[in-house]
Parts: structure tokens; C-alpha cells; sequence
């Protein structure tokens, strides 16, 4: 539960850092507004070493349903479009599979 709770940190820290370079490149913010985007993304990178994995790909493969998830959360709150069935759909798909890949019972 740990993994999962640091990922949605992780995929919030990922995203307002995207979202910070979309705005000043798509959206005409001021530059400053890399600043906290950059310290966002270093908080990112952070928070995906302290998941308890063996193996880094493993981590950031169980990490792509959350953001994916958190993503359209983003899109519905921030954006305010609403994730259509097909949206809804593919995510549940990939968090089977995030699922399938962080609890597994991997070889070691």
C-alpha cells in the first residue's frame, strides 16, 4: 500500500511539472514558471526510488497505470473534461496491469 501511495505522489509531482512547462511553452506563461517545475519533476524522480522494488523497471512500469490514472484526474479536474468510457476503460486496464506487475510474485 506504501508503493501505491507514493506513486499517486510521484504521478502528482510528475504531472505539475509537465503541466508547468505546457504553460509556459503552450500556454504563454511566464519562464518562472520552470522553477517550481523543475522542482517538481526532481521530486518526481525522488519518490520513484523509495518504492519497494528490486528493479527499476519493474518500479516505473507499475508506475505507468498511476499515471495514467492520475492523468486523466487532470484532465477532469483540471481541464474540465469529463473521461469519456473509453478513457474510463483504458485505465482499468492498466491498473490491472500495474497491479499484476508491482504484486506479482517475481522471481528474484
Amino acid at each position: 500500500m506504501q508503493s501505491v501511495i507514493i506513486y499517486i505522489g510521484a504521478a502528482l509531482a510528475e504531472i505539475g511539472g509537465c503541466f508547468a512547462f505546457w504553460a509556459w511553452l503552450r500556454m504563454g506563461k511566464s519562464p518562472l514558471w520552470l522553477l517550481p517545475g523543475c522542482a517538481s519533476l526532481v521530486l518526481f524522480a525522488w519518490l520513484l526510488t523509495l518504492v519497494d522494488s528490486s528493479n527499476a523497471g519493474r518500479a516505473y512500469a507499475a508506475y505507468g497505470g498511476i499515471y495514467i490514472s492520475s492523468a486523466l484526474l487532470w484532465l477532469w479536474i483540471a481541464e474540465g473534461v469529463r473521461p469519456d468510457r473509453w478513457d474510463l476503460g483504458g485505465v482499468a486496464v492498466c491498473l490491472v496491469g500495474a497491479a499484476m506487475i508491482l504484486f506479482g510474485p517475481h522471481k528474484v
